[in-house]
């Protein structure tokens, strides 16, 4: 029986010793400081920001517009990193031969 006295007492002194940590943290008032807002990207340097909210602004119409694809794979290549242009797969498809055999004419043979 005592045990189970002791853990309850406890258990209270517990929960009382939180409660009144927990209400002397909110009376304090937090000093918050707000940083001064530094622009480090210079507007005329660079014209893919502009060039992606002009796409923004379009809304669905600019999945049809070749320079908001060119904007956005230009976007993705510079957040992934890499190094070299990426070839598109138009040009890929069209440097690679096809399986198809140009069809000759009767006379070249």
């Amino acid at each position: 029986m005592d045990a189970k006295l002791f853990a309850r007492i406890g258990a209270v002194a517990f929960v009382a010793i939180a409660i009144t940590m927990s209400a002397l943290q909110l009376r304090e008032e937090r000093v918050s400081v707000v940083p001064d807002v530094v622009d480090v990207t210079d507007p005329d340097s660079d014209p893919l920001p502009e060039r992606l909210r002009q796409c923004n602004a379009m809304g669905e119409a600019a999945a049809r517009d070749p320079i908001c694809h060119a904007a956005w794979a230009e976007k993705r290549r510079r957040f992934l990193g890499a190094k070299s242009e990426p070839s598109s797969p138009a040009t890929e498809a069209s440097a690679r031969p096809s399986g198809k055999a140009e069809p000759q004419s009767a006379e070249g043979q």
